[in-house]
């Protein structure tokens, strides 16, 4: 069989047996998916859960524990008290690791999950209609509508192309986008790059529109076929895990350093080396906290998961992260700020005024009216779908849909008009000369130019104006008319569109703006308008409260962007407007210094954006900027937070973007920023609990044997301590709710570690507390009953005061009183869960006798228990004396 850039279209189509009008059916596609599989290429393989659970005993923590194991199991096995010790050692390690194996399954699986959610759509035919579907469910033989800023998602043979590029570096090298024809190659043996009648997986269309049929999927793609060279094992790694990794690493030598000290003034005191080997391998144990790292991505995980369910998929983890320390924002005006539901609500011809707010009936349309409805209608690129029930539902551009809409309103059917005027050719829509054209077989067998864009853009081509219906010479009178309506309707916040036409006899032989657009026929004006959306006022307030700087960027006039942005509070008085033209004309040096005057940007082109952003981070700001086209890509990449539109946002921009937002809403961005605090406030929370427990185990045991005081914990209680008081409420801690003034304090500086003054004097103090009661406990056990009562006591109080502790960490400045414990329902059943499993240690003979621990009476009970509430009392008094912050901290 011939290569299908060898065949012409027509062979391709049938060897498919698809129309190219109609597509595949849905049963056909189902069938076909079924056969050739998911679209999608081979994934690395992931890890088994056997390979997983032994990474759990890579640590050199855990290797110190199996030696001690192994050496315990020796000594036991020689004086006769067997190997009880070695297998609790083991069994609480391999706990830990089924732990961790379900905490890295978890993290993975939400990982998994947030990227079937981002993954790219496609417009695909089906049926006889245009549907977005995931492009990992298209089938070879699907007809694929292919439009600029959209990802090749499958190779395909092109059957129809418009002025169309496609970027193909990535497949072929050339940096250059590849002009396309739908032409068949004569030619074998032709180089990828040179198919021109071809598109491939991963292209990106950068101009012009099209439409292929595709031939191969997945693995079968040229992409596919070389899948081994382009696939790369991505570890999710952000930098506040490599901050712990390097924070373990240290305390880890440290804790090192220590054990060797306790180990030789052991020895000096004449101790038994075996005593102080395992006394110095409960100090290691006690000053790792294991599950710093892990707690500290499933935090993570577990706040992008909350995010999806406010709109906002997040890409990475590092960036949650930086949203927390967003201050600036840049954002689009349409369908961002406003609802995005575009309503054409004015209109002009003729010089007169069109209020279809009230719209005329049908019938009374006079011809000029018509005209101007039609020309609109037929040069847009949006797709009408009508539904069984008499509804319909729109596809594209929502300035285009709005001219849909109206149309029909009036009896003008967009599917209608097509089939009765069908389009022969075009040029579209480029953000630098702001106009598109369609050229349309009319009924009189003449061709007709319909152009639209703004209306500088418009009469820049435009030769003769549209009067009461006769063509005329346009007149310096005529343009002024036109120029104050225009102002009149931009001031009321409307978008203006302006709208052209020419009739020609035949297609000149070059299609193109400089052919097509010139000596045009003025027809009139439509002016629509996206209201604001009724959350964005709320979400500029908080914003500004926050110390977050909102900012409008615009493609609109600036009259028009002004008044949007003061009726939703980000224009205020004092502030400064600037339009592109200006914008352009403004020294690097002159905007970096000025850039915080401006909040409106207005008739900027998208390469302006990467300006705009660069200034604000002069200033060292965290900028987020939204996008959703092809040329926002440079600009989302530049942005510490690149924004993207789930809804009408182009694959190029998502696949550039930190952040989609699945609703294309501003108070999405700002909620999200919210949650990227709160998210960042409670892993803080998680730190501070699990080092500030740790700190004081280890000076437990450090004073205990600089002052030769026995041992007061073995590595088997230290282990079960860390089991139990660790994990389950450290995670439970990523669940409390966000403080009520987390929007009112300036962002955090993302340079500044976590490790603030008020962070370093908590963990200090509150360690400090933990250890010297635990101590006492040993101490009183001791003097009462010797070195089993007093281990079993400084064990209970070590155990029992951590999980009050945590109650500690809601706020750092408000009394844990004034926090009702039900404000985090799964922080309550961590420590209740975990107070349980220690009772049940503590209680049962059986257990007692395994971890080497005696019954305690009413009185020791109650020295425990009042020792326990200590941290509590000693933070409360801290707090209400107001030196449990430092202000650096917020």
């Amino acid at each position: 069989m011939k290569p299908f850039f060898n065949q012409p279209v027509g062979e391709v189509l049938q060897q498919f047996n698809v129309s190219p009008d109609q597509g595949l059916s849905s049963a056909e596609a189902k069938k076909k998916l079924e056969e050739a599989g998911p679209n999608q290429l081979a994934s690395k393989k992931q890890k088994s859960i056997a390979v997983i659970f032994f990474e759990q005993f890579r640590s050199s923590m855990v290797v110190i524990l199996l030696i001690a194991a192994a050496v315990s199991g020796v000594i036991g096995v020689m004086e006769g008290e067997g190997l009880t010790e070695t297998f609790i050692i083991l069994a609480i390690l391999i706990v830990n690791a089924i732990i961790g194996v379900m905490e890295e399954t978890k993290a993975q699986s939400s990982l998994d999950a947030l990227n079937k959610m981002s993954a790219p759509r496609s417009k695909v035919l089906r049926d006889g209609e245009v549907t977005e579907t995931v492009s990992t469910q298209l089938v070879p033989g699907d007809i694929v509508i292919l439009d600029t800023g959209d990802i090749i998602p499958a190779d395909m043979r092109l059957i129809e192309a418009v002025n169309l590029k496609i970027q193909e570096s990535a497949l072929t090298g050339e940096s250059v986008p590849a002009e396309k024809s739908t032409e068949a190659i004569d030619t074998e043996d032709v180089p990828l790059g040179d198919r021109d009648n071809m598109a491939f997986s991963t292209g990106v269309i950068t101009y012009g529109r099209g439409k292929g049929v595709i031939v191969s999927t997945g693995m079968d793609t040229e992409v596919g076929k070389i899948a081994g060279m382009l696939q790369s094992a991505q570890e999710t790694e952000t930098p506040m895990g490599k901050r712990l990794e390097q924070l373990g690493k240290i305390l880890g030598y440290v804790a090192l350093g220590i054990c060797v000290l306790i180990f030789a003034v052991g020895m000096l005191y004449g101790n038994h080396w075996l005593e102080m080997f395992m006394m110095a391998v409960s100090l290691a144990v006690a000053a790792i906290p294991e599950g710093l790292q892990i707690v500290s991505t499933i935090v993570l995980a577990i706040g992008v998961q909350r995010l999806v369910k406010l709109n906002a998929i997040v890409r990475t983890l590092p960036s949650v992260e930086s949203l927390g320390s967003t201050t600036v924002i840049c954002s689009d005006k349409t369908g961002t700020l406003t609802q995005n539901k575009m309503t054409v609500v004015e209109g002009m011809v003729s010089g007169n005024r069109i209020d279809f707010r009230n719209p005329p009936v049908p019938e009374e349309l006079s011809d000029d009216e018509r005209i101007l409805l039609n020309s609109s209608l037929l040069c847009t690129d949006a797709h009408l779908k009508m539904l069984p029930d008499g509804t319909h539902e729109n596809a594209g551009d929502p300035t285009e849909t709005a001219i849909v809409d109206i149309a029909l309103a009036l009896n003008l059917n967009k599917n209608e008009e097509d089939r009765k005027y069908p389009r022969v050719s075009e040029v579209p829509f480029d953000s630098e000369r702001k106009r598109m054209a369609t050229v349309n077989q009319m009924a009189d067998g003449k061709l007709r130019v319909n152009v639209k864009g703004g209306l500088d853009e418009v009469l820049a081509v435009t030769t003769h104006i549209l009067m009461h219906g006769k063509v005329r010479t346009i007149t310096e009178e005529d343009i002024t008319t036109i120029r104050n309506e225009n102002n009149r309707m931009a001031k009321s916040a409307l978008r203006v569109l302006s709208v052209a036409y020419r009739d020609i006899d035949r297609l000149p032989d070059r299609v193109d703006a400089e052919t097509i657009e010139r000596n045009l026929v003025f027809i009139g004006m439509l002016g629509m308008i996206d209201p604001a959306r009724p959350e964005v006022v709320e979400a500029v307030k908080k914003c500004k409260t926050a110390g977050i700087r909102p900012v409008m960027i615009t493609g609109d006039h600036k009259v028009t962007a002004v008044a949007i942005a003061a009726e939703i509070g980000i224009y205020t008085e004092g502030d400064k407007a600037v339009a592109g033209n200006v914008l352009q004309e403004i020294p690097d040096e002159e905007l970096y210094r000025d850039i915080e005057k401006y909040s409106v940007y207005a008739r900027v082109a998208p390469e302006h954006k990467v300006r705009i952003v660069k200034a604000w981070q002069s200033h060292g700001d965290i900028v987020a900027m939204t996008g959703d086209g092809v040329n926002d890509a440079p600009a989302l990449k530049q942005a510490d937070i690149g924004v993207s539109m789930g809804i009408v946002g182009t694959e190029v921009a998502k696949d550039a973007s930190d952040v989609v937002l699945t609703d294309d809403n501003f108070a999405t961005i700002v909620g999200a920023v919210e949650e990227g605090r709160r998210i960042y406030d409670n892993i803080l929370k998680a730190i501070q609990f699990l080092l500030s427990a740790n700190v004081g185990e280890v000076l437990l045991i450090f004073i205990a044997s600089v002052f030769n005081l026995g041992n007061p914990l073995t590595p088997i209680m230290i282990l079960w301590i860390n089991l139990v008081t660790d994990s389950l409420p450290a995670l439970a801690l990523s669940m409390d709710p966000a403080e009520k003034d987390i929007m009112t304090r300036h962002p955090r500086d993302p340079k500044r570690g976590f490790f603030t003054r008020g962070m370093t004097w908590r963990i200090f103090y509150q360690g400090m507390t933990i250890g010297l009661i635990s101590l006492a406990a040993y101490r009183i056990g001791f003097n009462d009953g010797g070195q089993q009562l007093g281990q079993t006591m400084a064990f209970a109080v070590l155990a029992f005061s951590q999980l009050l502790h945590v109650r500690n960490l809601h706020s750092n400045r408000r009394s844990s009183f004034r926090t009702s414990p039900m404000s985090n329902k799964a922080l309550v059943l961590a420590i209740l869960a975990s107070a349980v499993l220690m009772l049940i240690v503590l209680f049962l003979p059986a257990i007692r006798d395994i971890f080497k621990i005696v019954e305690m009476d009413g009185v020791h009970w109650l020295y425990v228990v009042g020792l326990s509430f200590v941290p509590i009392i000693v933070v409360e008094a801290v707090k209400l004396l107001g030196i449990n912050h430092t202000r650096d901290e917020y």
